[in-house]
């Protein structure tokens, strides 16, 4: 088959290694309007069980992705002066320009055709010249925009707006903040890439940092049991958690 992504992201990346990993017969292109070093945002963050799925698909690409992750098992709620630690969790994170660069070379070994700097416009031409059309081109796909209709898209905007931001604070957990500020503003914070991710919504703002950040795993607990512990005092607001 001829194949053509449009978009080069984790998606349409990893669309085209399985189906080269199915057929190696299968003639791919990924189109990416970006650069290969370009990305949007910090840190991926996968729990266990996308890790054992992705493994099972190509596991070169698992190996790759182990090697650059950070682990961790706790989940850390900070709320009203204590903290909750619950365990038994699994979740790792990555950087998001490190996950592109393993698929990327991945996809290139085993033969798929990336093309970068290059728009796609959504235009019926380009499904004559290949068998099938991979739309992958994100939230704002020009793809179901243009078959919206017989794709049944259903869109509810909001008005919430935030920006990406990062943080020099390492997290010891997979950890949420809560705490009130004189505008209701609500904090929330996670390990992952050094990332921080402020949102706005209707009469309020909400706040979560992440970075990634192996966690101690409790002793004697089993990866498949959650269990909780309380301890006190912890304080809620972003001065406190950031340092």
């Amino acid at each position: 088959m001829r194949i053509a992504c449009v978009g080069g992201g984790p998606a349409g990346l990893v669309f085209a290694i399985s189906m080269k990993l199915r057929d190696p017969r299968h003639e791919i292109v990924v189109f990416e309007r970006n650069d290969a070093g370009d990305t949007f945002g910090w840190g991926v963050v996968f729990s266990d069980q996308t890790m054992e799925n992705l493994r099972a698909n190509d596991p070169k690409s698992a190996d790759a992705i182990e090697a650059g992750f950070a682990h961790w098992d706790d989940i850390d709620v900070h709320i009203h002066g204590e903290t909750i630690t619950s365990s038994g969790h699994g979740f790792v994170g990555i950087g998001r320009k490190r996950l592109l660069n393993i698929l990327q070379d991945r996809a290139r070994e085993l033969g798929v055709e990336l093309a970068f700097r290059t728009e796609i416009e959504a235009d019926e031409a380009l499904l004559t010249q290949y068998d099938l059309v991979l739309a992958c081109d994100g939230a704002n796909s020009k793809w179901r925009t243009l078959y919206a209709d017989h794709f049944g898209v259903d869109i509810d905007v909001r008005p919430n707006k935030y920006i990406w931001l990062g943080a020099n604070k390492a997290f010891e957990a997979f950890t949420f903040a809560f705490g009130h500020t004189p505008t209701s503003s609500r904090l929330t914070l996670r390990p992952s890439s050094s990332n921080a991710v402020k949102q706005l919504g209707a009469g309020s703002a909400s706040t979560r940092w992440t970075r990634i950040k192996p966690a101690a795993r409790l002793k004697n607990s089993s990866p498949n049991i959650s269990t909780a512990r309380r301890s006190r005092p912890t304080p809620s607001t972003c001065a406190a958690q950031l340092g």
